[in-house]
């Protein structure tokens, strides 16, 4: 049974955020945030385009190993010729056909192709990284937008109870139980919490208009999001998983096998290459060629040439030595790459499995604390009433209990990105993993496949037109919140 969209096998969650924040009947979902950024981002809709430019690398470079065909005419009038030539003609017209078939290229244009296909598949796992680190700015400004219009909520209770707090004050001052140091206090209390306020409401307005920035919409009232798929029980099995699944390790790994092939196309400039050609050619003088006798010569002519042409480079200056040697430190430049990528997602794991963990149990001391608070509170009001505490201890208890639960509040915020971080390094964060809505999934194969075949010089695609969508229309944002 899947829980709000997300595949099945729950390896570890944390709970839904229980933030006391109105529900109307418009409401948006994280899953319903992801789907809007996966069809709309701009970010995520240019990485599409850049790979399908990318795919388009190995045709390019089969292209060199294809038959080429090109044609040339010209006309051409002598305007004035040499006083010794009686039989120049006046003008002439001719054309040429030339047909190319390369048979062997020392194997560059085989080689070339291979780390053309090693370039698109690591192109297309840096799709899949750019699409993971899109969701997890989506997710972290879903719950910033959540965190604020929690701590916005909270900020404006305690303004409304430190309000009654300073009348209830006021009036006791009036009949002499109280004394205006009491007021004094109350007074700056609220004033703090007024201003604590508006910062909070300036927050909630930065995580709004950062969601509308990633999805492409403003945030509507947005639910508790749903538990975290596959969290793994050890940072020794995260690890394990993103050593095989992490996507910017994939691309290393693909870019040192490019890089190999690389070797072999450098090192093919100094070996033969052979050709097939065939030329024809076409004349016609126009009546002109002759002069005077011009009834004794053809004014038209045709020739045809068939031929093998081979070309064996001897000394090239060191040229062909020096690029195999360039491709060579290339090539080991990426094997030192994928190193220092798989040293820094084995950091990233621990860390982000490290933090996730943490937040947990930060969340469960922070929930003890609030508890906690709030018993202190109910308690330091009723030693009041009996005159063993101040108005001071009250005031100072009301803020420990909003602090406790701002704690809260951030303490789930942070546990819910730190895994969701966790499975972006993992390799386990992106649409298919997800079980997105809003149609077919993009597949990068599909466009690769359409176009690694194709030959035909005028097979065009349609003129180029943005796919993400524009949020200039979309109304600036206000700290307020539905319960406000």
């Amino acid at each position: 049974m899947m829980q709000s969209g997300l595949r099945p096998g729950l390896a570890a969650g944390i709970a839904i955020l229980s933030l006391a924040v109105a529900s109307p009947v418009s409401a948006d979902t994280l899953r319903e945030a992801l789907s809007q950024a996966y069809r709309t981002n701009p970010t995520l809709e240019g990485s599409r385009a850049q790979q399908r430019a990318l795919d388009e690398t190995v045709p390019i470079e089969r292209a060199a190993g294809l038959p080429s065909v090109n044609a040339q005419a010209t006309h051409v009038e002598f305007v004035k010729n040499s006083s010794n030539s009686f039989t120049s003609p006046e003008r002439a017209f001719s054309a040429d056909l030339n047909l190319g078939v390369p048979i062997y290229s020392g194997g560059a244009v085989k080689n070339s192709v291979r780390a053309a296909k090693n370039r698109v598949e690591a192109g297309q796992a840096d799709l899949r990284a750019t699409e993971s680190a899109i969701f997890s700015q989506v997710v972290a400004a879903y719950m910033d937008v959540i965190q604020n219009e929690a701590i916005v909520g909270l900020s404006s209770n305690q303004v409304d109870v430190l309000g009654v707090n300073l009348q209830a004050t006021s009036d006791r001052f009036e009949i002499g139980d109280l004394t205006r140091t009491d007021v004094a206090q109350s007074q700056a209390r609220l004033a703090l919490a007024e201003g604590n306020l508006r910062s909070a409401r300036a927050n909630l307005v930065s995580a709004r208009e950062t969601y509308i920035q990633l999805v492409g919409e403003a945030p509507t009232n947005l639910q508790p999001p749903p538990p975290l798929p596959n969290l793994p029980d050890s940072p020794q099995d995260a690890v394990a998983i993103a050593l095989d699944f992490n996507p910017d390790l994939i691309a290393a790994k693909e870019r040192v096998d490019a890089a190999q092939n690389e070797i072999d196309v450098a090192g093919s400039t100094r070996l033969p290459t052979v050709e097939i050609f065939s030329t024809g050619g076409y004349n016609d003088y126009f009546g002109t060629l002759g002069g005077p006798t011009s009834s004794q010569f053809d004014q038209t002519e045709t020739t045809a040439q068939v031929g093998v042409r081979a070309s064996i480079p001897l000394f090239q200056g060191g040229r062909p030595a020096a690029l195999r040697r360039q491709a060579q430190a290339l090539a080991a430049a990426q094997m030192e790459q994928v190193i220092e990528v798989e040293r820094d997602v084995i950091a990233q794991v621990r860390a982000a499995y490290s933090s996730w963990r943490a937040s947990l149990a930060l969340i469960e001391s922070s929930q003890v604390a609030v508890d906690a608070a709030e018993l202190s509170l109910e308690g330091v009001r009723a030693e009041n009433s009996v005159g063993n505490r101040t108005i001071l201890d009250i005031l100072d208890a009301e803020q420990e209990l909003l602090d406790t639960q701002v704690r809260l509040v951030q303490a789930r915020r942070n546990a819910y990105v730190a895994g969701f971080s966790l499975l972006a390094a993992m390799g386990r964060a992106e649409a298919r993993d997800l079980n997105l809505d809003g149609g077919v999934l993009y597949d990068p194969e599909v466009n690769y496949r359409r176009v690694r075949g194709k030959w035909f010089d005028w097979d065009n695609d349609p003129a180029p037109v943005a796919q993400s969508t524009r949020t200039v229309d979309t109304p600036a944002q206000d700290g307020s919140i539905q319960s406000d």
